[in-house]
C-alpha cells in the first residue's frame, strides 16, 4: 500500500492506523535520520509518541532496502525523507531506487509506504528543488505501480486511487 499526500494531510496517522488494525507484528521504518534542528526533533518525537510500544522501530535513513525482508507488517515512513537523504548525500539515486524496488519485489510481508506528493505545488526556484520534485515523482510512480492499493490523503480524508474506481459508476 502506498499512502501519499501533501504536508499535514494525515498520511502518517492513516498508515499507522492501518498497520495497527492488521493485528500482526509491525516494524516501523523511520527514514528521517538524525534531526538537523529543534523543529525536526519535535516532529520525530511526536511520531515516536504515537507508535505502540510493541512495534519494532528500525532507523534507515539510507539503506531502506535492507528493512524489507521479514514477517509481519512493514511501515516505511517516509519515502520523501529517505529520498532527501539519498540526494543530499549525493548517492546514486537510481541504484538506491532499484535496490528498494528489488527488495519489494521479493518481499514476504505486507508493506505500507508513506510518501509526499510534491508535484502539485509551485515549481521550485532552484535546480536542486526541481530535481528533487522530479525524482520524488518518479519514485512515487514506481511505488504506485508496485502497490496493490494507493490512498491519497486530502485534509485527513483517505481517497482510494488504486484500485481505480470503475469509470462506468461515475457516468
Amino acid at each position: 500500500m502506498l499512502v501519499i499526500g501533501g504536508a499535514r494531510s494525515g498520511k502518517s496517522r492513516y498508515a499507522e492506523e492501518i498497520a495497527a488494525r492488521s493485528g500482526r507484528p509491525v516494524t516501523y521504518v523511520a527514514t528521517a535520520g538524525p534531526p538537523r534542528d529543534e523543529e525536526m526533533k519535535a516532529r520525530i518525537a511526536a511520531h515516536r509518541v504515537r507508535r505502540p510500544a510493541n512495534w519494532v522501530t528500525v532507523e534507515a535513513p539510507l539503506d531502506l532496502a535492507r528493512t524489507v525482508p521479514g514477517e509481519g507488517v512493514l511501515l516505511m515512513d517516509c519515502l520523501t525523507l529517505w529520498l532527501t537523504n539519498v540526494m543530499l548525500g549525493e548517492h546514486d539515486i537510481a541504484a538506491h531506487r532499484a535496490a528498494l524496488a528489488d527488495a519489494l519485489e521479493a518481499r514476504t510481508r505486507d508493506v505500507i509506504a508513506v510518501a509526499n506528493e510534491v508535484g502539485e505545488g509551485i515549481v521550485p526556484a532552484t535546480p536542486l528543488g526541481r530535481a528533487f520534485r522530479d525524482e520524488q515523482g518518479i519514485l512515487n510512480q514506481e511505488m504506485a505501480r508496485r502497490a496493490t492499493t494507493v490512498v491519497k490523503m486530502v485534509a485527513g480524508c483517505p481517497l482510494v486511487v488504486k484500485p481505480a474506481p470503475d469509470p462506468a459508476i461515475v457516468l
